[in-house]
């Protein structure tokens, strides 16, 4: 059986899949050609990140398809019910990329709150013209040991910024819909773990109580944040995106910050993918990053052996 991995597979994935008699096809077909590709080579397995879109008219174009795999959580980009309505499994890895994204999370913290975003633009500009002036402009950093982390989206990826917050010395508050209270356990090199009991509170306490807020929510029909979600936070909050484009109002981020509503904010993924409007990429208030949650080498490696095992229990 063949195997497409159209967006890209790690050589684990490959590995694992090749050992067990699949042939792996490497090739990053474009979306308008895919049909024919997936047909030409009688293609059984289809996985994609989040750049391939499988819609309907795969699904329909192509009866070689057994199974459907996102190397990743969400599967917005897939038409995940039509598929199993259609005898197609559809998999994921819903855990495995968790880490690598509360990481990218305090990355994007940490550069925040020590200017990092703003001096890495300008020091090789001007390091050497105004070295003194930049040092007064950089130095009112913080820290973010003893303040608050807000975490709106408490599954694996909000508890696991979570995790690290806890670990830094954050105080964390969290809301989720379908979550009311979570023991997090928090495992060192040693072997030792600590446990911390988080019960969930309402979006507006956390919105009005959080010096850090971090989304971690599915894609959304309306705007998670908002003019509304703005007006409840502090001024002097900081804000990251590293769960899906859509989920904040770019318009009315890009107001709150020129107008001091919140200090700072971070975004990895973008309404408008692959081509972010201009006003956010030119915005020094943002700290911004291409959609990298889950690029790290230990994240491929966890997604491309999940992958690989459930398509060979699937299909063995």
């Amino acid at each position: 059986m063949k195997v497409l991995a159209n967006d890209g597979l790690a050589a684990s994935g490959v590995k694992a899949l090749e050992a067990a008699g699949f042939e792996v096809d490497l090739t990053t077909v474009p979306q308008d050609q895919l049909v024919n590709h997936i047909n030409a080579n009688e293609i059984s397995v289809l996985l994609v990140r989040s750049a391939t879109k499988v819609r309907t008219d795969i699904i329909d174009g192509c009866p070689s398809i057994k199974i459907i795999g996102r190397g990743g959580v969400g599967m917005d980009n897939i038409d995940v019910e039509y598929a199993r309505g259609k005898g197609i499994s559809v998999i994921n890895t819903p855990a495995a990329s968790s880490h690598s994204v509360a990481e990218l999370v305090f990355a994007h913290l940490f550069g925040m709150v020590r200017f990092l975003h703003e001096s890495n633009r300008n020091m090789p500009l001007e390091g050497d013209s105004k070295f003194k002036d930049l040092k007064k402009a950089y130095a009112k950093g913080v820290e973010l040991k003893g303040k608050t982390l807000g975490v709106i989206g408490f599954g694996r990826i909000g508890q696991a910024t979570a995790k690290i917050g806890l670990g830094l010395g954050m105080n964390v508050i969290a809301f989720d819909p379908f979550i009311d209270n979570v023991n997090l356990e928090l495992e060192f090199f040693d072997g030792q773990s600590l446990f911390f009991e988080i019960n969930t509170i309402s979006k507006e306490e956390v919105l009005k109580q959080a010096d850090f807020i971090s989304l971690h929510v599915p894609a959304q029909d309306e705007y998670v944040i908002s003019k509304k979600e703005f007006e409840m936070m502090k001024n002097s909050a900081c804000l990251v995106n590293a769960a899906r484009g859509g989920v904040i109002d770019e318009v009315a981020l890009v107001a709150a910050l020129a107008n001091g509503q919140i200090a700072k904010a971070a975004l990895d993924v973008f309404e408008n993918e692959p081509t972010p409007e201009i006003q956010l990429l030119m915005n020094p208030d943002l700290s911004l990053t291409p959609h990298i949650g889950a690029a790290t080498g230990e994240a491929q490696d966890r997604i491309g052996t999940e992958l690989a095992s459930q398509i060979i229990e699937i299909l063995s």
